[in-house]
C-alpha cells in the first residue's frame, strides 16, 4: 500500500509541476501546424521562411542556452535554413553524461526551451515597444496571484483580465503606432515557432522521467516537502499566467493566417 500510495503522490506532483507546461505546449504547437498551414497555402512556401529567419533562432538559441546551464556540450547547431524534407528549419545537437542525473532532468528543460524563450523575447519586445501593454500584463500577473483556490469565479476573472490585455494590445492608439506594427510582425514571427518539435518532444519525455524519479526518491525518504516547499497552487497561476502570453500571440498569429489562406482563394 505504501508502494502504491508513493507512486500515486510522486505523480501527482510531477503533474503539478509539469502538466500546465506539457498542456500549453500541445496546444502551441497545434496553432503553429495549423498556422504554418494556413500561410503555405495561403501565401506559399516563402511565407514560413518570412517568419522562420527571425522565430526560429529563438527557439534554436532556447535551446542552446539551456543545454549549456544544463551542462550539456554542444555539438552541432543552425540556426536557420530552408525547410529540409522533414520541414526542419533549424537544430541543435547536444551530448551529455547519461550518468549524470542534472544533465537527464535537463532535457526535460532543455526540450520546453523554445515556449519560455519566445516568451521571454515576446515580452522584451513589449518593453521595449510597448511599455504599457506589459506594465497592464503584469498587473494581471499580480492579480492573479491573489487567487487562494481555484472557482469558476476565479478562472472567469483570470480570463476576463485577459480579455483586458488583448483590448490593450489592440487599441485604436497602437494603430496610429508604427512601433505596434513592428512588435505584432516580430511577435508572430516568433510566436509562429515557439512550439515543440517531435525531438524536443522526445527529449523532454527523458527528462521528465527523471523528474519523476528524482521526486520519488526524495519523498521516499521524506525529504520533498522541506526541499520543496512550494505553493502549489500559485505556482501554477503564475506559469499559466506566462504561458497565456504566448497563447495569446500564436492565436493571433493563426487568426491572420486563416485570413491569409481565405482571402488567397
Amino acid at each position: 500500500m505504501f508502494i502504491i500510495d508513493l507512486f500515486a503522490k510522486t505523480g501527482l506532483e510531477t503533474l503539478y509541476f509539469t502538466g500546465v507546461i506539457i498542456l500549453a505546449g500541445l496546444l502551441l504547437g497545434i496553432l503553429e501546424t495549423q498556422s504554418n498551414r494556413n500561410f503555405h497555402k495561403g501565401l506559399g512556401r516563402n511565407a514560413i521562411m518570412v517568419t522562420g529567419i527571425v522565430g526560429t533562432p529563438v527557439h534554436e538559441l532556447s535551446h542552446a542556452l539551456m543545454a549549456l546551464l544544463f551542462g550539456h556540450k554542444i555539438t552541432a547547431i543552425k540556426l536557420f535554413q530552408r525547410p529540409d524534407r522533414d520541414g526542419v528549419m533549424g537544430y541543435v545537437n547536444h551530448a551529455y553524461n547519461p550518468k549524470n542525473i542534472y544533465h537527464q532532468v535537463g532535457n526535460f528543460f532543455i526540450g520546453i526551451a523554445p515556449i519560455f524563450g519566445g516568451l521571454l523575447v515576446i515580452m522584451a519586445l513589449l518593453a521595449l515597444l510597448l511599455p504599457q501593454v506589459l506594465e497592464s500584463f503584469m498587473g494581471v500577473v499580480t492579480q492573479s496571484l491573489a487567487v487562494e483556490t481555484l472557482s469558476v469565479a476565479s478562472f472567469s476573472d483570470l480570463f476576463s483580465a485577459y480579455g483586458e490585455l488583448l483590448k490593450l494590445i489592440f487599441s485604436s492608439e497602437n494603430f496610429k503606432n508604427g512601433r505596434f506594427y513592428l512588435f505584432l510582425f516580430l511577435a508572430i514571427c516568433i510566436s509562429s515557432h515557439i512550439s515543440l518539435s517531435p525531438a524536443d518532444i522526445k527529449g523532454a519525455f527523458k527528462g521528465l522521467v527523471f523528474i519523476f524519479l528524482v521526486l520519488l526518491i526524495l519523498n521516499a525518504i521524506g525529504l520533498f516537502q522541506s526541499i520543496l516547499a512550494v505553493d502549489i497552487l500559485r505556482y501554477n497561476v503564475l506559469m499559466t499566467s506566462f504561458l497565456m502570453i504566448a497563447v495569446i500571440f500564436s492565436l493571433i498569429a493563426f487568426g491572420i493566417s486563416l485570413i491569409c489562406r481565405i482571402f488567397a482563394r
